[in-house]
């Protein structure tokens, strides 16, 4: 071997290191996913140099304003952001491949080109193919320039030249360096370009995006390699046979990670949809047993969703149990409650419970609601329409408080639901809505009356 290299071992589902080969890697417990990659030993100087001092100052001589922040032009990515793009932060968005990770930063490009330098660098698509995406969005400004590169030090000299104020970088697994001697997309080689690249935006002061890939066989360094190195977590989540995206923060410095924004692929490219909950609810049935909506908190916006259930009788000796959208065991939990408190026998029933348009959740608040549609489809009687139900249910049967009840019965009536089931605790705290009817329940038992 060649003196300055040596071997080492990496994981290609999370980026462990390791000196020799393993069956199961430690880190995450994931198996055969070692691949043997040659790195430099010494230090590879791909920084920034600068003839500045170190400096030590105190808290309180730092300033940090928020109105710093630089807003996109598109509000649902402001909110995931934390209310802006914070300058000289390094943005990693992931996502499956198809998913529109592209197209929705060129529409980013699109907004702020027009009164800042922007520079997209891809590594997949050539120039036409670029330009052909964008001719389906609109017009573009002459801020916006365009650069097909995978060498690192190549796109480094070039940022460094031209300082634009936002760098797309799509994708990270396409990049790579010289000096690093494994193959583009490599764990190594994801690394050390994301390195660079978290210099040349603190350094400079330069917003960069970083489009990640994820595979499901794991032969692309996923962006959990990169997670612990950019400042912002971005996963784009969606079917791709349906129009609607969540886009949603996994990690973020600068804002809160329980914020989503949702969009709808289009022809043109990505739409906002500012009212999800309208948009969710669009299709849902009249007069059909089973079907309730409940309301759940994504960060400080409520989402109302409708939970599906259908429950009957099993021709086989062991009852089927499917969740979609949400917690399998969760459900099992559900039912085990509804058969020792009410003494409800689901023990030779098949039960199947969705939640409607693909999207899933795990808050708890929505455990009331996927009671009272299971008890609504075993015994074959529809719920009120205008009614929304929202609580955590406990393994006594009692319903427990959530948080933000305000909020939930606030956007119940905006959507013109006229009662609203909640649990009992919360009654004084939404005491002061008027215009909707607001029932409190104890337990399980009192829900089922309204059935």
């Amino acid at each position: 071997m060649a003196k300055g290299k040596k071997t080492v071992y990496f994981c290609q589902n999370c980026g462990h290191e390791e000196t020799k080969w393993l069956g199961q890697c430690p880190a995450c417990k994931e198996w055969n996913t070692f691949v043997e990659e040659k790195v430099i030993a010494s230090s590879v100087t791909s920084g920034i140099k600068t003839d500045r001092e170190i400096q030590i100052v105190s808290l309180s001589e730092v300033n940090a304003d928020d109105q710093d922040r630089i807003t996109t032009g598109m509000a649902e990515l402001d909110r995931v952001l934390g209310g802006g793009i914070v300058p000289g932060s390094l943005v990693l968005v992931g996502g499956d491949p198809g998913i529109g990770k592209s197209t929705l930063l060129l529409q980013v490009c699109q907004k702020l080109s027009e009164n800042r330098s922007v520079l997209y660098i891809s590594g997949e698509e050539s120039l036409s193919q670029i330009k052909l995406r964008a001719n389906r969005m609109g017009t573009f400004q002459e801020n916006l320039k365009l650069l097909c590169e995978t060498n690192l030090a190549a796109i480094r000299s070039v940022i460094e030249k031209r300082k634009p104020e936002l760098v797309i970088i799509d994708s990270i697994q396409t990049m790579y360096s010289e000096e690093v001697t494994s193959a583009p997309g490599s764990v190594s080689q994801v690394r050390e370009s994301t390195n660079v690249f978290m210099q040349l935006a603190k350094g400079l002061g330069i917003t960069i995006f970083i489009v990640g890939h994820v595979t499901k066989e794991g032969t692309v360094a996923g962006p959990r390699v990169l997670e612990h190195m950019v400042d912002t977590v971005l996963y784009f989540e969606g079917d791709r046979h349906a129009s609607y995206r969540i886009l949603r923060g996994v990690k973020n410095r600068f804002g809160s990670t329980n914020e989503i924004g949702v969009f709808e692929m289009r022809q043109n490219g990505l739409v906002e949809v500012e009212n999800p909950s309208e948009y969710m609810l669009s299709g849902k049935p009249e007069n059909a047993s089973g079907s309730v909506v409940a309301c759940s908190m994504e960060g400080t916006r409520p989402l109302l969703i409708e939970i599906q259930a259908l429950v009957c009788e099993s021709n086989f000796g062991m009852p089927r149990r499917t969740a979609t959208g949400t917690d399998y065991n969760r459900v099992n939990l559900l039912m085990a409650v509804l058969e020792k408190r009410i003494g409800l026998h689901l023990g030779n029933c098949d039960a199947y419970v969705n939640i409607a348009g693909g999207i899933r959740m795990n808050e708890p608040a929505i455990d009331l609601g996927i009671v009272m549609a299971i008890v609504s489809s075993y015994k074959n009687r529809p719920i009120d329409e205008k009614m929304i139900v929202f609580g955590e249910v406990g393994l006594s049967g009692e319903v427990r408080a959530v948080n933000m009840p305000e909020q939930r019965v606030a956007e119940a009536k905006k959507l013109g639901f006229e009662t609203c089931v909640v649990p009992e605790v919360s009654l004084d705290m939404v005491k002061g809505i008027r215009g909707i009817k607001v029932i409190g329940v104890k337990n399980i038992s009192d829900a089922m009356n309204l059935i």
